[in-house]
């Protein structure tokens, strides 16, 4: 099925300019337009959850997913939308009938296909983490830029109402400077650390695996163990605990508190692990010098814990009741000089509950500033696209990729054994030469960036 292409529906439109009619059609035509025409890669996991947040008002165009299985769902809910298995065959047919991208694939391959969309000038929405390596997360970022194109990262806590109401409260200064602020999490939830073995095992015909290994250089053989979830482990293709979460949680310290620039990383307490997997656990602190008004702040991430409530290595945040029942799978803690903003979850989905009680009166009266959010990143990035909103926040110029850099320098920590002292401006540690082999990723051949 041909469908027009963006450029031939505004020809037509103007052809009826000068018609009696005019005026109906066109609105009609204007009413068509601010439907949009989706492409999205990656259909089956968090595919699917993006699939169903985007295609609200929008039509899905095309559906891109390198496993049929995974891609059954979304081609059985919308049948008139093509299907590919390379997102590289896609573009080359018919990016022109395109409007938007989601991309929700493994990390490893968010460079690639966003580069891909962006070159040809289409929007764009990529999951987080934006890339597993800094280099690549500078790289898009640099490119998003250069070419103008709208985007966004799926890190859906960056517009749900409990981020905005954090920052609110803090600038208000309600809990006074932030000086500390705990996250955790029982990430990872899939097989990490050492001894793992993933067998070569004959790839499905439904499986496209030369495309979902795609820029990773390491010739490895496919393994249900690998795809379609536990690649997470991999520093190939994830980038463990903290990458998949990290850009989840620390957003709301990183948009609340402005932490922007050079900062310092320690990893301690962490598992046994190996060139290729990731730990099963470990802490990790940034610190972050004073900047303006804002105070010097630690981060402190607490990944691999099963339960805050009964682990015994869990550092439990202060400023807390001591009988508050923390949530098993994520939380976060901001540690204040005047009290303690508390967060059930991962995400800022829910208000901040602020310790003394006291203080909680003083919040109600706390002005909204900031401008709520509907839909999730991909909705806020379509009104964007129509020129119904402004770009999103988690856009990767200017959020999305400076906050993937400060997640993935925790990781230099964890694989280096080494505090790191990070040159934001030039991207660098200071005293460590050894980290410029570990900032970009090697590709395979005929993988290699294409950023023209």
């Amino acid at each position: 099925m041909q469908i027009p292409s963006r450029r031939t529906f505004i020809k037509s439109a103007a052809v009826f300019a000068g018609t009696a009619m005019a005026p109906n059609l066109l609105l009609g035509q204007e009413k068509t337009l601010k439907q949009l025409n989706v492409a999205a890669i990656g259909c089956g996991g968090r595919g699917k959850s993006d699939i169903a947040e985007i295609s609200n008002g929008n039509r899905m165009a095309f559906l891109c997913d390198i496993d049929e299985n995974m891609a059954k769902g979304a081609r059985e809910q919308f049948p008139d939308a093509p299907y590919f298995s390379d997102y590289r065959e896609m573009f080359a047919k018919v990016a022109d009938q395109i409007d938007v991208v989601t991309v929700s694939t493994p990390d490893h391959m968010h460079f690639a296909i966003a580069c891909e969309a962006i070159r040809h000038g289409k929007p764009v929405m990529v999951q987080k983490p934006l890339c597993n390596t800094l280099w690549e997360a500078r790289a898009l970022a640099n490119y998003a830029k250069e070419k103008g194109v709208l985007t966004v990262m799926g890190n859906q806590g960056a517009t749900m109402e409990g981020t905005r109401v954090l920052r609110e409260w803090i600038e208000s200064g309600l809990i006074g400077d932030v000086k500390e602020v705990y996250y955790w999490t029982n990430r990872p939830i899939w097989p990490q650390g050492t001894g793992l073995t993933f067998p070569a095992t004959p790839v499905p015909p439904t499986i496209n695996w030369d495309v979902w290994q795609g820029t990773c250089a390491t010739d490895r053989p496919y393994n249900p163990g690998i795809h379609p979830f536990k690649w997470r482990g991999f520093w190939d293709y994830g980038c463990g605990a903290l990458g998949d979460i990290g850009c989840h949680s620390m957003n709301s310290a990183f948009w609340a508190l402005g932490l922007k620039g050079d900062f310092t990383v320690e990893a301690s307490k962490v598992s046994a692990f190996d060139e290729n997997i990731a730990p099963k656990r470990a802490t990790i602190v940034y610190d972050f010098p004073a900047k303006g008004k804002r105070a010097a702040v630690k981060i402190i991430w607490q990944d691999g814990v099963s339960d805050p409530n009964t682990d015994p290595d869990f550092v439990r945040p202060p400023g807390i009741p001591a009988d508050l029942k923390l949530n098993e799978g994520f939380g976060q803690v901001f540690v204040g000089t005047e009290g303690t903003l508390f967060i059930n979850d991962a995400y800022g989905g829910t208000a901040p509950v602020a310790y003394p009680e006291s203080l909680r009166e003083k919040a109600r009266t706390i002005e909204k500033v900031y401008p709520r959010v509907k839909g999730g990143p991909t909705q806020e990035l379509c009104r964007a696209v129509r020129g119904e909103g402004p770009k999103p926040i988690s856009n990767f110029v200017d959020h999305a990729g400076p906050l993937t850099e400060m997640v993935l320098v925790g990781n230099l920590a964890v694989r280096l054994g080494k505090k790191i002292d990070w040159n934001s401006a030039n991207m660098e540690a200071r005293g460590l030469p050894e980290v410029k082999a570990m900032l970009k990723r090697k590709y395979r051949a005929g993988w290699e960036p294409k950023l023209t």
